[in-house]
């Protein structure tokens, strides 16, 4: 992580403005801080990406909170080509250019840098993947555009530690973090306690069970069953059920959640 850091400050040198991606699930636990104190007053965009995972009230209240924070902020679904047009605008009109940008994406492990850059490259111009830790070295990409613009992806950047159990489960939660390094079946039924207070029709609907009076195990043990996820002789296959619960959650198959909202919004709910 100290290389990257390092690669960060210097090529900052060298570009008009830094595009800075977080996931609009989470979008405080998915934002490494310590980007703020690397890129200080280089002009700045930031991303909500996966913007169609999360909810719409979740997205506007985000926008909100950060186009009073940071200089320009938008939604958007890496994903969509329609969001291409959005993204180029934004970037000249903050630097004030009408041609010849260079501009550095940054952002954690699995936020979706490469499928925006190939995207707005119209090809496949870096490798993506469902994981954190694909990109490994800094490239540029080009993007066929009348106005010249110019990318530079770099490896994901992710907080060495975190000291808030909340943010570490929300990076879990959204893939940030390699399955293969957490508790799967732990990290499940904790997400499974927030579906069941924030979307529990969602979860019903997907899983065609009820949910009423029923704690996370349960549920859990539901999902299972009717899954038909049973190991002979040996009951229910849990590692098969958190795994299908957690990449369902992922895909928006359990409807679109918002796990975390600004400061002043968790207050309120409190």
């Amino acid at each position: 992580m100290k290389k990257t850091r390092d690669l960060l400050k210097t090529k900052l040198k060298i570009v008009d403005i830094v595009i800075e991606l977080i996931d609009a699930r989470a979008p405080l636990s998915s934002k490494n801080m310590e980007i703020d104190t690397i890129i200080k007053q280089k002009p700045r965009l930031i991303i909500l990406n996966k913007s169609d995972l999360s909810d719409n009230n979740g997205n506007i209240k985000w926008l909100e909170f950060l186009n009073k924070e940071y200089q320009k902020a938008i939604a958007i679904n890496a994903f969509d080509k329609m969001n291409i047009n959005a993204i180029s605008n934004a970037v000249f009109q903050i630097v004030n250019k009408r041609s010849s940008v260079r501009a550095m994406i940054v952002g954690i492990p699995n936020v979706g840098k490469s499928t925006l850059i190939n995207n707005l490259a119209g090809r496949r111009g870096t490798k993506t993947g469902n994981r954190p830790g694909i990109t490994k070295h800094i490239q540029w990409i080009a993007i066929k555009n009348k106005n010249k613009l110019e990318l530079l992806d770099t490896p994901g950047l992710l907080n060495p530690s975190s000291d808030n159990p909340k943010s570490s489960q929300n990076l879990a939660f959204i893939g940030a973090i390699r399955d293969e390094n957490i508790d799967i079946e732990y990290i499940a039924l904790k997400l499974l306690e927030i579906l069941i207070a924030k979307a529990p029709n969602s979860l019903e609907k997907r899983y065609k069970i009820s949910i009423r009076d029923k704690v996370p195990r349960e549920v859990f043990t539901d999902i299972a069953i009717k899954r038909g996820f049973i190991v002979k002789n040996s009951g229910i296959d849990y590692m098969r059920t958190a795994i299908t619960i957690m990449n369902e959650y992922r895909k928006g198959m359990i409807g679109r959640v918002t796990l975390e909202y600004p400061q002043y919004y968790e207050d309120l709910e409190s």
